[in-house]
Parts: C-alpha cells; structure tokens; sequence
C-alpha cells in the first residue's frame, strides 16, 4: 500500500524528470511538454499523490483556503450565510474550513490563532457578539477579513450587513399599527453595534407613535429557544402584545410557549421574527419575519473576501444588503 506520505521528490524519480516539472504540471502550468505532462501524471496517479496545499502554496504565498468562523454550526441563520460562502470560494477555487466558536471568546481566539498559522488567505467572520479583544486581533492580521451579521463599530473592518436600524423600525411599526401598545423586542447584548441599532429603531418607532419607551420591555442577551419558551410568562405578566425578536430560535420557542398557555397567535398575541431562517415556515402559524438575505449575505462577504485576499479595488467595505419584512400568520 502506498503511504500517504509520497513526496514531489517520490513522483519525480517515477517519472524520470525534475521537481521542477512536477511543479509546473501540479500548478497547470502550460510550459510542459504534452508527453512530459503524461508521464507526470500517471506517477501521480502510480503513487496517489496529493499536493500539500501549504506546501504548494509557499512559492505564491496563498493556500488557496478561507477561514469560516461561526458561532454555532447548529444554526440555521449561520449554516445559510455560510451555504452563500462555500459556493462562492467554490467557484474561486477556494477551500473553507468551518470552525465552531461556541460563541466564547477564548475559544474563537483560539480558532483564529489556528487559522494564521495555516495561512489561511482570509478569514470570514460571523459572530452574535464581536468581542473588542477578537476585534483586535482580526484588525491586527495580515490576513484579510470580512464580518458577516456583525458590525465593527469602527467600521475598521469589512462587513456585510443589511440595515438593523431600519428593519427594527419596520418591524415595531408594523406591530404599533395594528394596534398594540406595549411591545417587546428580544435582542442580543446591546454591546454589539447591531443590536444598538435595533435598539434605536424600536425607539423610534415607539415615539413616533406617542408610545413611552419603556427600557423593562427590551430583553437583552443570546437566548436561545428554551430561554424563549421561559419569556413567555414574563411578558404576559407585564402585559405585553406583541415581540420583536431578533433570534428566530428564541422567536419559535416563545411562540410555543404561548400556544401552550392557550395564547391566540396572532389574535392576542403578535410576533415578528428576526432573520427569515427556515425554521420560521416550520412553525404553526407560520411566522411574519424581517427578511434577510442570509445566501446572499455569505455569497456577496465571500466576493468581497476574494477582492481583498487578491488586492482588487474595493470601492466600498461596508456592505448593506436588502431586506423586508414578509408577512405571515403570527402578525395581524
């Protein structure tokens, strides 16, 4: 059996040429001759041998490979945008490597640490919270990056986004009329540029409709779906009609929850989604959702990625995608 450890040196002593060839016809260079290129690539495939992608890479600096962090490979939100980057670094012949973050900061510096030791020709970064010391690492890399669904509040690193101030205005407008006057919005840490700008887009809509804002009704955190089945009493207990809520797994829980109690959705109770991720169609009723293009969001980072890892000009690095509020059954 042929080891796996068959090195350039192994296929040129088959062959009876120099490594040099070898190279040139592993990296498709036309300067070889067609009886030369054959006789190189029945020993590849004599001795099954397979590039080393770093190795490769040393002469031309790049490996050819990206760097996907994500928060939680579970996700739906996170497996859509990440589908978008995958067919993008596919079709530039890139490789991704996905990497679980846990949404802990140790572990994504860790994560990012391995990365640059493989020389990774970039890194896209999806994140609920960007912590400031990741943030810094990523702004110190040689290597390029794009963020994904977070926003660098120093807008010192390239993003793709689409416009959180905007969609929670919509959002809470939507639910101001039809009618209800105590709502909620569900949010990850206002620590996060993102989230703020929710924040300031459900005030707004709240006073532009001679709503007073009440900080009791915003709940702030990565809730999951289980931490959304238990909000469900606390709203009722504060007697509110109706939530934003950002997470869509949080939104599906809450939503659950409530029919449970005997809750009408949407009759006498009204929810709005945050990200339009699969799930949000699973349920019974389905479930109104701001609309984000999560494909295109990966594919159009991952563009944008390769501009930067090629030194392209990019006239703009602070991306902003169209969104929408698509209405279903849990809303009026």
């Amino acid at each position: 059996m042929v080891e796996s450890t068959t090195t350039i040196y192994d296929v040129a002593r088959v062959a009876g040429v120099s490594m040099a060839t070898v190279s040139r016809v592993v990296n498709g260079n036309a300067n070889v001759k067609e009886k030369t290129r054959q006789k190189v690539l029945d020993a590849i495939a004599e001795l099954d041998y397979r590039p080393n992608a770093v190795a490769r890479g040393l002469a031309s600096k790049r490996t050819t490979t990206v760097g996907v962090i994500l928060p939680t490979i579970t996700s739906t939100y996170f497996a859509a945008i990440a589908r978008g980057v995958d067919d993008i670094a596919s079709m530039y012949k890139y490789n991704m490597i996905l990497a679980n973050s846990d949404n802990d900061v140790e572990k994504e510096e860790k994560v990012l640490e391995t990365f640059l030791s493989k020389q990774v020709d970039g890194i896209v970064y999806m994140g609920s919270t960007l912590d400031e010391k990741v943030r810094l690492a990523l702004k110190n890399a040689r290597t390029p990056v794009v963020l994904v669904g977070t926003i660098d509040g120093d807008k010192e690193l390239a993003s793709v986004n689409i416009d959180y101030h905007l969609s929670a205005y919509q959002a809470t407008t939507k639910l101001v009329n039809s009618g209800n006057k105590k709502i909620a919005y569900i949010m990850g840490s206002l620590k996060d540029a993102e989230n703020t700008e929710r924040m300031v887009g459900y005030q707004e809509a709240l006073i532009e409709a001679g709503i007073e804002f009440d900080e009791g009704l915003v709940f702030e955190g990565n809730y999951s779906y289980e931490q959304g089945r238990a909000l469900a009493e606390r709203l009722l207990e504060k007697g509110v009609t109706a939530a934003v809520v950002a997470q869509d797994t949080t939104a599906v829980g809450l939503l659950s929850a409530l029919m449970e109690k005997g809750i009408n959705v949407p009759k006498d109770f009204e929810i709005i989604a945050g990200a339009n991720s699969p799930i949000t169609q699973y349920t019974y009723p389905r479930m109104t959702s701001v609309n984000q293009p999560l494909y295109d969001l990966g594919a159009v980072a991952m563009r944008l990625l390769t501009k930067l890892m090629l030194k392209e000009e990019v006239d703009e690095n602070q991306l902003v995608l169209d969104h929408e509020i698509i209405s279903r059954h849990s809303t009026k």
